[in-house]
Parts: C-alpha cells; sequence; structure tokens
C-alpha cells in the first residue's frame, strides 16, 4: 500500500532533513492514521515539492520526518483549469475531488447565471474554504504533491479570470466539435469550462466564444455537472500524451 501523505510547510527536502509536521496535520497522523516511529510515510508542501521519509517520532501535536528521497510531482506540458459552476448538495463537493485527483492545476468556484446555489457573504466565504479543504484533502489522497488553487468568479468576472489561459474549452452538449477534434497547444494552460445543472446561458457562451473560446463536446449525452468535468479532464490526459 502506498504510504500515506501529510502536508507540510517546507522550502526544501534534502536527505537526511528532518522535516516537522504540525496542526491538524500531525493531529491526523498521530490520532487517525496511528502512524508509528519507524513507519514510511510521504510528505507535500503542497506547491509540487514531496518527499519520502521515515517517521522519527510521533505525538498528537507533532510529527517528525527524515527525509530519505526527495520527490516532485511530474512537470505536465498542459496545466488544467477547471472552471465549476456551483452545484446542489454534495455534488460540488463531487466535482472538487474528481478534479483534484485527475490533475487539475487550479479550480475556480463558478456562479454561473443559472446556478442554483449562491455564495454570499459569510455563507460564501465558509463554502470557499470547503472547496479548498476538499482539494487538500483530495491531493493527499491521490497523492499529489501540488494542490491546486482554489478561487471564485461570478459570470461578470470570468472572462477575466480566465485572460492567462492559452485555450479555453466550454463544454457544450450542442457543440459541433468532439473535444477529441481540438488542438492543444504545445505546452501551456487550458481551461474548462462546467456549466450549471440549468446550463450556460447564451450570454455567457457569447461572451466566452467571443475572447476565443471553443464550444466542445464530451459525450453523446448530457452529464452532470459534478461530472462531466472529470470526463473533459481524462479525456485531455489522453490527448496530451
Amino acid at each position: 500500500m502506498t504510504a500515506a501523505l501529510f502536508l507540510a510547510d517546507f522550502d526544501e527536502a534534502v536527505p537526511g532533513q528532518v522535516i516537522v509536521v504540525t496542526g491538524d496535520e500531525a493531529r491526523h497522523a498521530g490520532a487517525v492514521k496511528r502512524i508509528e516511529p519507524g513507519e514510511e510515510v510521504l510528505l507535500s508542501n503542497g506547491r509540487g515539492l514531496g518527499a519520502r521519509g521515515i517517521a522519527e517520532s510521533v505525538t498528537k501535536t507533532e510529527l517528525r520526518v527524515r527525509v530519505e528521497q526527495t520527490l516532485a510531482e511530474p512537470a505536465r506540458r498542459i496545466r488544467v483549469a477547471a472552471v465549476q459552476a456551483l452545484a446542489k448538495g454534495e455534488r460540488s463537493e463531487l466535482a472538487v475531488q474528481m478534479l483534484t485527483e485527475l490533475g487539475a492545476s487550479r479550480i475556480v468556484a463558478w456562479q454561473a447565471d443559472r446556478s442554483i446555489v449562491r455564495w454570499q457573504g459569510e455563507r460564501g466565504d465558509k463554502a470557499l474554504a470547503k472547496w479548498r479543504s476538499t482539494a487538500r484533502e483530495s491531493a493527499k489522497q491521490a497523492r499529489r504533491f501540488a494542490v491546486p488553487e482554489v478561487s471564485a468568479a461570478t459570470s461578470r468576472q470570468l472572462v477575466a479570470a480566465l485572460a492567462d489561459q492559452d485555450l479555453v474549452l466550454v463544454l457544450h452538449e450542442d457543440a459541433d466539435l468532439h473535444i477529441a477534434d481540438i488542438v492543444l497547444p504545445e505546452e501551456g494552460c487550458v481551461a474548462v469550462v462546467i456549466g450549471p445543472e440549468g446550463g450556460i446561458t447564451g450570454g455567457e457562451l457569447d461572451a466566452l466564444l467571443a475572447t476565443g473560446a471553443k464550444a466542445v463536446r464530451i459525450s453523446d449525452g448530457v452529464l452532470r455537472t459534478s461530472t462531466a468535468g472529470a470526463v473533459a479532464l481524462a479525456q485531455l490526459e489522453v490527448l496530451a500524451r
């Protein structure tokens, strides 16, 4: 079984170095995972750097790990940002889990015009924090050393939020192009826009297409917003090889 992964704050991981894990991660290691001295564990700084090491001591407040091997997130020629429309109930959490597991480098929580869920004030802050927590836990579960950046945007803010992307793909069931027909850049950033349960409005679609975005299909059917992004990222993973 693959060793458990814990997040810690470190800028380098040199063999022989001792990295100290504290806070919730240490409590999780000692009280939940029941890590014991001498057990192999993985560490990550959440920014792509990782380490394999041996637990030297474990308490409920501190995990000390001696580094044996420096690790790193595999380099990707295509980095994928997922714009995920807010969904009802646990579907948003499911979407974030799968997008993270499939390697999204960035996730944008999109309050689309037809999103039933509305993020406002304190409720919005708590919901965004939940998305970020889910991304962290999913990265650990998937043994990824980079935790995706999670931010939020409304439809008015979306075009500006995607200005740094080399290619924007909008998932739409009526699109003429299939995602397999898209020519990806040799390297760079690709964004995938996933609409809400009620679908992307004509105005939202037109605004994105006007910037050079492309509407694409990923299936012969209409997928749930919570699963469509994962299907698209899996297909991009194959196309990018």
